[in-house]
């Protein structure tokens, strides 16, 4: 092979560039980096020219290969979505004054309406904070039905009792029944505290039904909007009737059996709340490992008896392993006797069985500690509250901390895949949609994001990369172009045109596609990178997912066969409808219960749950535990429950018992 008396010179050339620049720059990416300063962003226009740049800091006027100026828009990079400073909705004073138009009128819709006009007077004054949506829900509901729910006569009626209760076993479901709390009026008061007792019954009224319907709300739809933690949450708004919610209540006996149906209704929310009741009942004794532990072979830690007890914890007595642990279990020395004992470990919780102890191995045997479990469930619950109460008896459902697709039909599940998702860098989103289509042997069109931040630096230096390398370039009007023919020097963070791969063994996209069009263009896939899946840990990808089995997986959402799939790739480049609706879950739980109920946990690869955590405490922080209303409002002074005098005991048309208006004078005495 000649070398040229040219490229012969090249480490002079080098030399001379270095004693002229400086030291060349830790990012330089090859001899032109080191001799031009790089990229776009270390080169400075300079008006000498049109067109013309010349690199930074050049000491000496040099002419360079004339571009076309870049856009004043010019922009380096195509940035992704991002994480916000979580806003919670800050609490609100009801407004009652549509209620004064109430008391003015007169109106009595039934026979305690006169009670209740009499009892708006106890409103005055009265701090009820509760969120915007609520506090209007109350004003207009009363205004409309100007009437007790919760009271019948001078007490807290059977309806109350039971929402109460419902409200208190809140910590069930991972909230907090300190935001719900509310004290029921004392059924012991005196004739001569008649007005205070009013008015203990009309803020008790209005303050239940204020803390129900934030139950509901949070049953429904959760404590946090998901999409004010960042632009990769990405959920529709449930519809939620605050004014018919109440509405219903007042008509209903069953408050339990309506308030319960609020909560997600699937056996995965059953399953977590199995989970979380096990654990705050547990009394494990916890053995803990320090996670960021190595540990190979022939070396000693004081940690290797911890790990290993937890190793025989995890075993039957049948296996074999348990006569080395029982003889060895105290050795701070790892002997070669020992590591068949942990690569054995290794292989049950799915990793590489290499026989090192690393953090990976640590977290996979001794697990989260108890108080990491429950917080993972608790946040489960409120991700679970995000979705629909029914998830679809046929769903596709990804778990990206778990790095698996499943595939349901009939609610079981039926195939299940390992998966690689998104980077760090590139984040998968958390959303749900349907899927749509099947693509064989698919073009792979190239993200904007991925030409500009990726293929726009070499595009630069190698203006033929492209069509060397399997790519159409197309413009605006769909016209192709040879990636060598346009200046890419001109174009920042905004480029008119479109990239796609043709369909190849070397395409990004494999062999298949699936596609459930949505804003975060991510999509299911094959890929020619087989060995990612492989890995434990797999989040390698750009956003998009791909299946370790994709022709498995377009056959379950077509409700084909494997053989069918094969033969329309043998056909070519070509596309074919989904015809059932099927909802893809593309989900992040780092607690979720397998096929069998029994929960998993997992790392939080994007670390959401600390994000979403964040949240809450900044939503628990802006509520109220009930201090609007006092547990003793009125201080009786006989355990007899004395009636105010011209009322009388009535039973409702729903049995309720309640006062009728005066048509006596005197006491009476009443149950409760």
């Amino acid at each position: 092979m000649k070398i040229s008396r040219k490229t012969a010179s090249l480490p002079l050339a080098v030399l001379a560039a270095t004693l002229a620049f400086g030291s060349p720059r830790a990012d330089a990416q090859g001899l032109f980096d080191l001799l031009f300063g790089g990229g776009g962003q270390r080169f400075q226009q300079r008006e000498r020219g049109a067109g013309v740049r010349v690199p930074y800091r050049q000491p000496r006027q040099r002419a360079v290969r004339p571009r076309a100026a870049r856009p004043s828009n010019y922009a380096p990079k195509v940035t992704g979505p991002s994480y916000y400073d979580y806003k919670a909705d800050a609490l609100v004073r009801t407004n009652f004054a549509a209620l004064s138009a109430v008391r003015a009128t007169g109106f009595e819709p039934v026979l305690t309406g006169r009670m209740f006009r009499e009892a708006i007077a106890g409103l005055d004054g009265f701090d009820l904070a509760a969120e915007p949506g609520i506090a209007k829900a109350l004003a207009d509901y009363y205004a409309a039905n100007p009437d007790f729910i919760w009271v019948s006569g001078l007490y807290a009626n059977g309806r109350a009792q039971e929402a109460v209760r419902v409200l208190g076993e809140a910590d069930g479901h991972g909230l907090d029944s300190a935001e719900y709390n509310v004290a029921i009026p004392p059924a012991s008061f005196s004739l001569d505290r008649t007005a205070d007792r009013l008015r203990d019954l009309i803020r008790f009224e209005m303050t239940l039904s204020a803390r129900v319907l934030r139950y509901v709300s949070d049953a429904q739809n959760g404590r946090v909007d998901p999409n004010r933690l960042s632009g990769y949450h990405d959920f529709p708004a449930k519809a939620l009737d605050l004014s018919g919610v109440l509405k219903t209540l007042a008509h209903t006996q069953q408050v339990r059996t309506y308030l319960e149906s609020r909560h997600p209704q699937n056996p995965e929310y059953q399953a977590l709340r199995v989970e979380l009741e096990a654990l705050k009942a547990s009394q494990e004794n916890e053995i803990i490992v320090n996670s960021e532990l190595l540990l190979k072979p022939g070396e000693t830690s004081s940690e290797l008896p911890n790990v290993l007890q937890l190793i025989a914890r995890s075993i039957d007595e049948q296996n074999a392993d348990g006569e080395v642990l029982a003889r060895l279990g105290q050795s701070q020395l790892y002997a070669d006797e020992l590591v068949p004992v942990v690569k054995a470990a290794q292989e049950r919780a799915g990793l590489k069985p290499d026989g090192v102890i690393g953090p990976r191995t640590v977290a996979a045997i001794a697990g989260s500690s108890r108080a990491e479990r429950i917080e993972k469930v608790m946040l489960a619950l409120e991700q679970l509250r995000w979705l629909p109460s029914d998830l679809g008896g046929t769903r596709v459902f990804i778990n990206q901390p778990a790095f698996t697709a499943s595939y349901f039909q009939g609610g079981s599940e039926k195939l299940k895949m390992r998966i690689v998702v998104g980077k760090p860098t590139n984040q998968t989103s958390f959303f749900y949609d349907e899927i749509e289509q099947v693509d064989y042997n698919p073009y792979w069109g190239v993200p904007q994001s991925i030409l500009v931040n990726e293929m726009l630096p070499r595009l630069r230096r190698d203006p033929g990369y492209l069509d060397r390398s399997g790519y159409e370039v197309t413009d605006s009007k769909g016209r192709r172009i040879p990636s060598s023919a346009i200046n890419w020097g001109a174009y920042g963070a905004k480029v008119p045109y479109s990239v796609r791969q043709t369909p190849s063994e070397a395409n990004a996209l494999g062999e298949l596609k699936i596609l459930f069009p949505n804003k975060h263009a991510i999509y299911m896939h094959d890929t020619p990178q087989k060995e990612l899946f492989g890995r434990d840990m797999r989040a390698f990808s750009h956003g998009c997912v791909r299946l370790q089995q994709p022709r498995e997986m377009a056959a379950a959402v077509l409700g084909k066969s494997v053989d069918y799939v094969v033969e329309r790739l043998k056909q070519g480049h070509s596309s074919e409808k989904v015809t059932r609706k099927i909802p893809v879950y593309v989900a992040y739980f780092t607690a979720w219960p397998d096929s069998s109920g029994n929960v998993e946990y997992f790392a939080d690869v994007y670390e959401r749950d600390k994000r979403l955590k964040a949240a809450l405490e900044k939503t628990d922080a802006l509520r109220l535990p009930a201090g609007d209303l006092d547990p003793n409002p009125v201080s009786g002074t006989s355990s007899t429950q004395l009636v105010p005098a011209g009322y009388r005991p009535a039973v409702g048309v729903s049995g309720d018992v309640y006062m009728e208006a005066p048509r006596s004078t005197g006491q009476a005495r009443l149950k409760p």
